[in-house]
């Protein structure tokens, strides 16, 4: 199927080719010989009957042909078809298509002579080098995938096999933390079986390596996605400490067997050569994590929790009686009464030996028992050391397992703090001995069912839609047997399985009883609860698990004869366990779902028509008013909206209207400017109009002839250096 799909690949990618490109192509199109391509590579096309390629029918819908205008001077003509379609083995092409890629289609179809798609590849080289790339590149990109460090070798660390390939380093990390410490210094552990310790060692290497693999291809969270580029991944591995640990652990320090052979330790010479691979320790943060996720992931916290600190307390045990006999190696063996006697054959044996260490290092770092006392220096130095450092660990680990089992018992301290709460109020209060048994037998019953636990405080610290799925997984089920959620919509359901609220009922309690006002309606879940009369002694009806009573009195329907009132007495024969909804939080639900509302309406009027309890003439004309109660929101909307729509637009008028007024005042403000600065300019002119009264009559005559000429050459824009030449004039004359 993948050689149609690189033809269609081809034949897209054409059109976007430069015309040096396609000219390039268009002389490299020659075939030598029927069976062989440009590069002389045998193809077998002659063996293929050519048959024209199948019609396809014209989907372009009246849409015009489009040709680029590069391709309009070429032999390669494309027109606007539907694109390609690949479905199981069907794949539809363009009914003009080169010959290449015809050739290509009809090798598909007879691919079965010739064996692997790789193969075909091969036979199918036309004179087209763009198939031949892509062929190339896809089989490159199918090699890649397969190499641990390609673009595609992602490991996802919330995977269950991410877990159990931790669990597969955990275990080789704890055999290189007991082994390596204890094989270092009992050497007759080491010389037992030097062929299963080589094969044991070297298997843990070969994991740590493909371990470094995962470790740094173990996906991210960024921006809360799961990164899957391998080459993030390496350079947030390599861009912190991890790999560091991971590298001096991988060091090839068993070379040193060259010149110190691994089965060269005895009693006189100590530490054995296994000691080198020490630096394998340095990958126990591998185990850490797995211990956290196992943690997360069991079911029983506390329980791990402990075995985890007695894990911690045999290696550290361990771990101490190994430099205890170390200790006596460095001092002498059997030099004094503190070290390690090797005299005898018992105490010659590696049982002897390991245990006695054990049970030495066992009584000094808990200080409960007494061990031979230290005679030189250097015993008195490790044996203080010892005392302190088994002090601390001995409070830690006390401290801790302490804790734990406080923790695992919490549940049941907190139900008998409450209960004995309710015992003292009870006594305080004088309660008869017959409703106090009662009470305790409550307490009893809600303890041995798993039902004391507070719900909504321990699932207050998870979000809304968790808590949702939690809830939906607990009740959805008994909420679906009611009959009228039966066909509402599953997200109203999701809802109201939040509202449902568990309620315990001892033998002989009264669930609810007649001409009650119905504020809730309930769910059977277990127990079995009878319908009674008024006599408390006539039993009616039985309701069983599945049972749903009081919902019809929630739905507050018009025209029922009950009004809102309860029509039975239920009691409770037994203990019950029933799921309460309160008429509150269903229509709190129901607003935002007025299809469900309605249907649940129908569903409540069928059940009240069934028992005779509907008036239909109320129901009719309740609905009549409520038709017309919505008429006259409707049509209220609709002023609303004109009201808007109106004054929308005086404001839009009103700041046009006031754009305007601005701008005819200010065009005023400029006149006013103008006539300002006209009237400061003539009475300049009064006041040396004054100055010259004294002046003869031809002056006066020239004066005036010359404002004259003033306001000729302020009326008509005469120039002033001519206004200038005939005053000179006029006083010359």
């Amino acid at each position: 199927m993948w050689i149609p799909m690189m033809a269609a690949a081809a034949q897209h990618d054409r059109v976007v080719l430069s015309p040096r490109r396609l000219q390039q192509h268009q002389q490299q199109q020659h075939t030598p010989s029927p069976d062989r391509d440009r590069h002389g590579r045998r193809t077998y096309l002659h063996m293929v009957p050519m048959l024209p390629p199948p019609a396809v029918p014209s989907t372009n819908d009246g849409q015009d042909t489009i040709i680029s205008d590069r391709l309009q001077d070429t032999s390669f003509q494309y027109t606007s078809t539907a694109p390609s379609v690949i479905s199981g083995n069907a794949f539809t092409t363009p009914s003009k298509i080169p010959n290449s890629i015809n050739k290509l289609n009809l090798i598909q179809s007879h691919s079965n002579k010739w064996g692997s798609s790789r193969k075909v590849h091969e036979r199918s080289t036309g004179p087209d080098w763009f198939e031949t790339k892509m062929a190339n590149a896809k089989l490159e990109k199918k090699r890649s995938s397969k190499c641990f460090w390609s673009s595609s070798f992602v490991v996802d660390p919330t995977t269950h096999f991410h877990y159990k390939w931790l669990m597969l380093v955990t275990v080789t990390i704890l055999y290189n933390l007991v082994f390596v410490i204890g094989r270092g210094v009992f050497w007759e552990l080491n010389n037992a079986m030097p062929t299963i310790w080589w094969i044991l060692d070297y298997a843990s290497d070969g994991i740590y390596v493909v371990d470094t693999l995962v470790h740094a291809h173990e996906g991210f969270l960024d921006q809360g996605l799961m990164v899957r580029n391998s080459h993030k991944l390496r350079e947030n591995y390599f861009s912190t400490s991890k790999w560091k640990s991971d590298f001096l652990s991988l060091l090839p320090t068993d070379l040193a067997y060259l010149w110190w052979p691994s089965g060269s330790c005895s009693a006189y010479v100590l530490p054995c050569p296994v000691i080198v691979r020490a630096n394998r320790l340095l990958r126990v943060p591998r185990m850490l994590e797995f211990f956290d996720r196992t943690e997360t992931k069991t079911g029983y916290p506390n329980v791990f929790r402990i075995c985890k600190v007695v894990f911690a307390i045999l290696i550290l045990i361990h771990w101490n009686s190994c430099l205890y006999f170390a200790i006596s190696y460095v001092i002498g063996f059997g030099s004094d009464n503190w070290v390690y006697n090797l005299q005898g054959t018992r105490n010659s044996s590696l049982s002897r030996q390991y245990i006695y260490c054990f049970y030495w290092s066992t009584l000094t770092l808990t200080t409960i028992g007494e061990t031979p006392q230290p005679e030189n220096e250097l015993e008195h130095v490790f044996v203080v050391a010892d005392f302190l450092a088994g002090v601390l660990i001995f409070a830690t680990i006390v401290g801790n397992i302490g804790s734990m089992i406080s923790n695992m018992n919490v549940a049941r301290v907190e139900f008998q703090n409450r209960m004995d709460g309710v015992k003292q109020y009870m006594a305080f209060r004088r309660v008869s001995k017959e409703l106090e048994a009662r009470v305790i037998r409550w307490f009893a019953y809600t303890w041995a069912n798993k039902q004391a636990l507070d719900e909504e405080r321990v699932l207050a610290a998870l979000p809304d839609k968790l808590k949702a799925e939690i809830a939906i997984h607990v009740h959805l089920d008994t909420l679906k047997k009611v009959e009228i959620f039966q066909d509402c919509e599953p997200g109203l359901l999701e809802e109201l399985v939040l509202k449902l609220r568990l309620q315990v009922f001892s033998p002989g309690d009264y669930i609810c009883r007649k001409g009650d006002v119905g504020k809730e309606m309930y769910i059977v879940k277990r127990g079995i609860l009878s319908v009674v009369a008024d006599d408390q002694k006539t039993e009616i009806a039985t309701l069983s698990a599945g049972s749903v009573f009081g919902e019809v009195s929630v739905l507050e329907i018009a025209g029922n004869k009950t009004g809102n009132r309860r029509t039975a007495n239920v009691r409770s024969l037994g203990y019950s366990d029933l799921f309460c909804l309160s008429k509150r939080d269903l229509w709190e639900t129901l607003r935002d779902y007025p299809e469900a509302r309605h249907s649940l309406m129908q569903r409540g009027c069928q059940l009240l028509r069934k028992d005779r309890l509907l008036d239909e003439d109320a129901f009719l004309q309740a609905q009549t008013q409520n038709e017309t109660i919505n008429e006259a929101v409707s049509r209220l909307d609709t002023t609303m909206k004109d009201v808007t729509t109106r004054l929308s637009n005086l404001v839009t008028e009103y700041y046009n209207q006031n754009v305007k007024l601005n701008e005819k005042i200010t065009e005023l403000e400029e006149q006013i400017r103008v006539v300002k600065y006209h009237s400061i300019t003539d009475s300049k002119y009064e006041d040396q109009q004054g100055s010259n009264v004294e002046n003869d009559s031809t002056s006066s005559s020239s004066q005036s002839t010359v404002f004259g000429t003033y306001a000729t050459r302020r009326s008509f824009n005469v120039p002033k250096n001519s206004w200038a030449r005939r005053r000179r004039k006029l006083k010359s004359t």
